[in-house]
């Protein structure tokens, strides 16, 4: 009987030097493809990063048990810490869209329009993680909430895209491109692109929408060594959101910016449903107040609400998790009763492609990396496939808001929640936060505000008008549904000619097709 060859000398040393020879164990039971993919995984690897990777995370582990042993919180509890020097925002880095007179908005949206005309406004999606906590195995963009449409969350922010290159249009008198970069990983490349192909990219031009990978790293347990999650394969995640800057240098992108001549970036996470691309408003307050780095922030729902703050820390701008921040300054507010540290981060940001270039080029490397402590499948010393019930192992991530100390003019603005933040994380089954019932939710009492605001009325099954209710008297049922499509309004503009006093019985879906056969009846 033959024996399997030994793994080749190179993929041994490498692992040797990273002090990782374990990864091998199993080698001899390999088929000979499980032993080309392993070879082939730990060939992606170096060894003194790797070293340093697992090393760190061992370090990580061991400094969690220390706190945890000495009663401090071990994250999410409000009371873990407190962060030297924390100030709120300065009222002059900051913009909100409530507090600003509508002229002034209004010049706003006339710059973003602007720039969008001109070609120098791109937006970059960050999605590089699975549905995994939805229950789903397929990236989080190809999920359907449940809306009358049926519509994913990748086909509505590709409608948003055609319809902000639309208005622009309309408005300057200029055909324009906003190009469309997304941040996938391993797990949701592949997925990505056959759903867009499928989808003949929603109807946005193809060498327009730029798929790129961000970089994998290995988990780690907490004594610092690789999680195998099959004999022969390495478990395997995404560097977090912060890896978005090296994944910007290993792919090029900075350079098809360049190409296209591309000035501004709006970067943003898959799973918020509200989410405005290429926001116009959001980039002309930006590139007016001459800012290199923005981030848009909404007023935290309740002091405890488990969000990091967009504040000062020691004169340098980040976000602090809640869980680093004491109890009394959770809790702090100013002489208006309003809470001292109320800028919530939602993951929505602003970059100049310069500002890119230098983290990419000089700070990336100063990121550190945050530890997310996970219940990892992994494969025991007799190979059984072992699914804890308690977290056993490390994956090291970065942020993309861990940039924000290197920009030499920061910027903030606050948007309403109910307009602009509604993520989708949880299923249903999870409980009621940040689930697609929530999520559907936000965005059809959206639309229904948007119809009522433009004069239209709902009628109930007896054909009486169903009384106006307002976000404010927010019931668990709807009064009535009412869908609008991304391609008829980016956010209640132009609905007046068509809804204005006239009835409708729920659900009212309005789509492009819709509004032709509205206009036919007016």
């Amino acid at each position: 009987m033959l024996l399997p060859p030994p793994a080749p000398a190179r993929v041994r040393e490498l692992l040797g030097r990273a002090g990782q020879p374990e990864v091998l164990r199993f080698w001899e039971q390999l088929s000979a493809e499980e032993r080309r993919l392993l070879e082939a995984a730990v060939q992606q690897l170096e060894a003194g990063p790797l070293r340093d990777h697992c090393q760190e995370a061992a370090a990580a582990a061991t400094a969690r048990h220390r706190e945890q042993g000495q009663g401090a919180a071990p994250g999410g509890g409000g009371g873990g810490g407190t962060h030297r020097n924390m100030q709120p925002l300065p009222g002059e880095v900051t913009g909100s869209t409530a507090r600003t007179e509508p002229h002034r908005l209004d010049n706003w949206r006339d710059r973003g329009f602007h720039e969008i005309s001109e070609n120098r406004v791109a937006v970059l999606l960050l999605a590089g993680g699975q549905g995994t906590r939805l229950g789903v195995s397929y990236p989080k963009g190809m999920y359907d909430v449940g809306l009358p449409s049926g519509k994913t969350l990748y086909q509505i922010q590709a409608e948003r895209i055609r319809k902000v290159q639309q208005l622009a249009e309309e408005r300057l008198g200029k055909k324009c491109v906003v190009p469309w970069y997304i941040m996938t990983s391993e797990f949701t490349l592949e997925p990505t692109k056959k759903f867009f192909a499928q989808h003949n990219y929603f109807g946005l031009v193809e060498s327009n929408v730029v798929m790129f990978e961000q970089q994998m790293l290995p988990a780690v347990d907490f004594n610092g060594k690789i999680i195998l999650e099959q004999k022969g394969r390495i478990a395997m995640a995404p560097d977090g959101n912060g890896g978005l800057y090296r994944a910007l240098m290993n792919n090029k992108i900075l350079e098809d910016m360049d190409r296209r001549g591309i000035c501004f970036v709006h970067v943003y996470c898959v799973d918020n449903i509200l989410v405005k691309l290429a926001d116009p408003v959001f980039i002309g307050f930006c590139v007016e107040k001459g800012a290199d780095c923005g981030a848009k922030v909404v007023e935290k729902a309740y002091p405890t609400e488990p969000v990091g703050v967009v504040c000062l820390v020691d004169g340098i701008y980040q976000v602090v998790e809640y869980s680093e921040v004491s109890q009394e300054t959770v809790e702090q507010r100013n002489p208006d009763g309003g809470l001292t540290f109320n800028a919530g981060n939602i993951c929505n940001h602003f970059f100049t492609v310069d500002f890119l270039k230098s983290v990419t080029e000089e700070f990336e490397p100063q990121l550190k990396r945050h530890i997310a402590v996970k219940k990892i499948p992994y494969v025991d010393e007799q190979g059984n496939t072992v699914r804890p019930d308690v977290p056993n192992g490390i994956k090291m991530e970065k942020f993309v808001f861990d940039v924000f100390q290197f920009s030499k003019n920061f910027v903030a603005f606050e948007v309403l929640r109910e307009d602009e933040f509604s993520p989708l994380k949880n299923a249903d089954s999870a409980g009621s936060k940040d689930t697609p019932s929530t999520t559907r939710r936000a965005l059809l009492w959206q639309h229904y505000r948007w119809a009522v605001r433009a004069g239209a009325h709902f009628l109930d099954s007896n054909n009486m008008r169903i009384p106006h209710l307002s976000q404010l008297q927010e019931a668990e049922e709807l009064p009535a549904v009412c869908e609008i499509s991304p391609l008829v309004s980016s956010e209640g503009e132009g609905l007046e000619k068509y809804l204005k006093d006239r009835e409708f019985h729920s659900p009212l879906l309005l789509t492009e097709d819709a509004l032709v056969a509205l206009g036919q009846h007016q």
